[in-house]
Formats: structure tokens, C-alpha cells, sequence
């Protein structure tokens, strides 16, 4: 039975966020080779590596010894306690800077690699940094590890915002930049598309619309903001949302179907109503949901059809988590001053400016 209760506090969470379904345990089983994380000192990272170890420890893959496989996490670790708490939950931390073509060269020799390097906010006021955490970075990992498979996180933002009644972008919908980081990942995806048809590389480029960790997401945002008694603005009335764990169980199960036409693929929930979530979450908060504006009729929303296909969803205590539960808990750790880590996602913000 899925464990329906909100987690009290970070320790937890994390912990629920790191938890491997079946399919996940089964995927790294039937893999060959060490998984590295490589960009693991964000939002994801952390709970990815996490994920991907107690997959393989399931597994009955051994640590150390014959057979061992090991999943590193690779970031330039600004936070030493982070890189502690990983080496301590199993997972070996290497410091590389991911623009620095040196570092990468001592990075290990991983076959499985999940890319989660990238800069999003800041780029209206830096953006040759963004230019150069998105593209440059890129084409230095895609060199570096040409014989690995590689599951490269994109965007949704590489799309242009479509009507919500079309059911939102599919991955042979055109991409349109709005806006240097839009246009910055258009970047990213190219690089990882040269090297799957100039090395064979074997690459999926995952198109992420809102992980939602009860610290940040755009549920995380909508309760703050109400709990503020703020109003909630409605321009984007809509917005796909995944709980955080589902897209790591995601990324995971990725790395088997990344091949050498470097297919897309998008990834998240179902398309929600930003009015729904804001009066549920009200609802659970105890406060009025109060509103400005009246919805658009399009929004930078996507269509999971072929996410659904490709990696069927697992039923039972692996099942996605219900956006309901998810908006439950979110109005509970907000309520109860859980820690939010002030990143909002601007789901809202429909100048591309970020």
C-alpha cells in the first residue's frame, strides 16, 4: 500500500524522493557499467544518485569487489555537506567543473549518464554564463563521453507556447526560442543531436516541464504565494506538474531507450488547471484563493502521450503520484514551515525573460 501520509520533514523527503520502483530496479539491473550524474548539485541530483543506488543495492549489484558498480555524482560542490552526505549514503562525489575540459577528461569512464547541467534563472542578466552552461558545457560532455548512453535533461521551454485545447506540444512540434534560454537549449539538445549522428552516441534528450519537490515547484509557488495572501495571477492558466520522485523513476528508466537517433521525449504530468490547483490547495492552506487576470488560451504545456508509450506507467505503490496527494502535501509542508528554497519556477512569466 502507498504510503499516503506527507513527509514531516527534509530527511524524509528525501528519502521518498530517492525511493527506486521495480521498473527502475530492473532497468540498472539489465544495464552494463557505473552511472554517473553529472551536473548532481542542483534540485534533481541529489535524489537521482540516491535513487540510483539503492536501485542497484535492490538489485543485489555489490559496492565494492567483483561485479561492483559504483554511481558517482559530479558537480563543482559549493556545498561540501552535500558531497558528504552522498559519500555516506553510498555514492562516490567527484568536484568538476562541467565547462572545464580538463575535469571532465578525469571523470571515470561511466556508460550511463544522466546530464542535468544547466543554468535557467539569471539568464536576463547573465547570459553568456547561460550561453555557456547550456551549449559549451554540452559539447564538452557529448566529447567526453561519446561511447556512454546519455540521458540529457532538456525543457519544455524549447517549444513555444501552444493552445491548451490542442493538448499541448508534441516532440514534432517545432521549436520556437522565446528568449535567450529558450533559445540556449535549442542549443543543448543540438549538441547531443551532432553527437548521436556524427558518433553514434546513444542519447535521449528529456524535455522536463516542472518537477515539483515540495521545497520548489510550481504547486510549491501557488501555496506560498496563498499562504501570503497574495492573489494568484491567471495569464498562464495552465501547466504540467510531476512530484519529483516520478520524474527520477523517469530519467532512471530513460537510460534504456536513449539511442542513436537521439529521440525526444516529454516528460510530466498531465496538462492541470492552475485555478484548480491554486482552490485545492486554498482549500487545505484554509484561506481564500483569490485570482487576477482571466486564463490565456495558450500556455507552454505539453502532450506526455509518448512519454506514456515509450515507459508505461507502473501501476500500485509505483504508480505516479496523484497531483491531489501532491497538492495535499504541499499545502501541509508550507502550512507547517517545511523549508522552501525561494527558487520559484516563473511557470507564469510569458516574456521568455528569465
Amino acid at each position: 500500500m502507498r504510503d499516503e501520509r506527507a513527509p514531516r520533514d527534509e530527511a524524509e523527503l528525501e528519502e521518498r524522493l530517492a525511493r527506486p520502483t521495480a521498473a527502475v530496479i530492473a532497468t540498472l539491473a539489465a544495464l552494463d557499467g557505473d552511472v554517473l550524474v553529472l551536473g548532481a548539485g542542483g534540485k534533481m541530483g541529489p535524489s537521482l544518485a540516491r535513487m540510483a543506488r539503492r536501485a542497484l543495492d535492490a538489485a543485489g549489484v555489490p559496492r565494492e569487489g567483483a561485479g561492483a558498480r559504483q554511481v558517482f555524482a559530479a558537480a563543482r560542490f559549493s556545498d561540501d555537506a552535500l558531497a558528504s552526505q552522498l559519500d555516506a549514503d553510498g555514492i562516490v562525489p567527484v568536484r568538476a567543473d562541467a565547462t572545464d575540459r580538463d575535469a571532465l577528461a578525469r571523470l571515470p569512464d561511466a556508460p550511463n549518464v544522466l546530464y542535468l547541467v544547466g543554468q535557467k534563472f539569471g539568464t536576463q542578466h547573465d547570459p553568456v554564463g547561460t550561453w555557456t552552461q547550456n551549449v559549451i558545457a554540452p559539447v564538452l560532455a557529448a566529447e567526453r563521453f561519446a561511447d556512454s548512453r546519455i540521458v540529457a535533461f532538456s525543457t519544455g521551454n524549447v517549444y513555444p507556447r501552444t493552445p491548451v485545447a490542442l493538448g499541448g506540444a508534441r516532440e514534432s512540434h517545432a521549436l520556437v526560442p522565446d528568449g535567450e534560454y529558450a533559445a540556449s537549449c535549442i542549443g543543448r539538445e543540438r549538441v547531443f543531436e551532432h553527437a548521436a549522428a556524427r558518433r553514434g552516441t546513444r542519447v535521449l534528450r528529456y524535455r522536463l516541464c516542472y518537477a515539483c519537490d515540495l521545497r520548489y515547484g510550481v504547486a510549491t509557488d501557488l501555496a506560498v504565494r496563498l499562504a501570503s495572501g497574495e492573489p494568484v495571477p491567471l495569464a498562464t492558466g495552465h501547466a504540467n506538474v510531476i512530484w519529483q520522485r516520478d520524474a527520477n523513476v523517469l530519467a532512471l528508466r530513460a537510460l534504456a531507450i536513449a539511442r542513436a537517433d537521439a529521440p525526444a521525449l516529454n516528460v510530466s504530468g498531465p496538462i492541470v488547471s492552475v485555478r484548480r490547483m491554486a482552490e485545492r490547495l486554498a482549500a487545505r492552506l484554509g484561506v481564500p484563493a483569490t485570482f487576477t487576470g482571466a486564463e490565456a488560451d495558450d500556455a507552454l504545456v505539453v502532450h506526455t502521450g509518448a512519454l506514456d508509450a515509450a515507459l508505461p506507467p507502473e501501476t500500485g505503490t509505483d504508480a505516479p503520484l496523484p497531483l491531489d496527494t501532491l497538492l495535499d502535501w504541499t499545502a501541509e509542508w508550507v502550512q507547517h514551515g517545511g523549508r522552501v528554497l525561494g527558487k520559484p519556477t516563473k511557470f507564469d512569466v510569458r516574456s521568455g525573460a528569465y
